[in-house]
């Protein structure tokens, strides 16, 4: 695992990353990273990612309880945390208000798996988290289960949640599934959404699991 500097500084590139590709807009959206001594790095709040840098990340413990930084965590850290606490085999998370994937999240509809990449990467269809008022402890803890067999879940009327092993990884999954959610809407323009073979998604069910069993 990499150092806490290093993963600031990964963390942040990450952030601006998210920005320069229309993920996140002004201050919206944060992320996490744990660190090799079992803590967790948090974007702060109300913060402008191109502003940002790794000193202004906040450290906290599992349990939410701040150990370092001079600026608050993002208000959303209880979503990271419970996820974080909940499934050991991820180490970061993101959470974005990608455009599309938030098109279906306003429309509580999950984003089906008509690609075999969702199917690798993300585990199947990304589904809704039922509707929990932001920064709650509610919505971290139904993202968390809605998360023990994908890698993303939409949160109602919001946006988006992904996680991975790393940074690289979360930021592959949010990616992913804001280019699956564009596809699914002009394949419905289109006139109709073809599912994949049964066989298909069997297959590369197994490839997901085994994945995430490595984590």
């Amino acid at each position: 695992m990499s150092s806490e500097l290093q993963l600031r500084v990964d963390l942040i590139e990450t952030a601006k990353r998210l920005a320069r590709e229309g993920l996140v807009e002004g201050t919206a959206g944060n992320l996490s990273v744990r660190t090799p001594e079992g803590g967790v790095l948090l974007t702060p709040a109300s913060l402008a990612y191109e502003t940002m840098s790794p000193e202004d990340l906040a450290l906290c413990d599992l349990a939410g309880n701040v150990l370092g930084g001079a600026r608050r965590p993002t208000t959303e850290k209880a979503l990271h945390l419970a996820v974080l606490r909940a499934h050991a085999e991820f180490g970061a998370v993101i959470h974005s208000h990608a455009k599309f994937a938030s098109m279906f999240a306003v429309a509580r509809e999950p984003i089906p798996c008509v690609i075999e990449e969702f199917q690798i990467y993300v585990g199947g269809e990304v589904p809704i988290a039922r509707y929990e008022l932001s920064g709650s402890d509610a919505l971290g803890e139904e993202c968390a289960k809605q998360l023990a067999q994908r890698s993303a879940v939409l949160m109602a009327n919001h946006g988006l949640l992904a996680a991975g092993r790393d940074l690289a990884q979360a930021f592959h999954v949010t990616a992913l599934v804001e280019r699956g959610a564009q596809i699914v809407l002009g394949a419905r323009m289109l006139g109709r959404v073809a599912e994949l073979p049964p066989e298909t998604l069997a297959k590369f069910a197994a490839v997901y699991a085994a994945q995430r069993r490595r984590e």
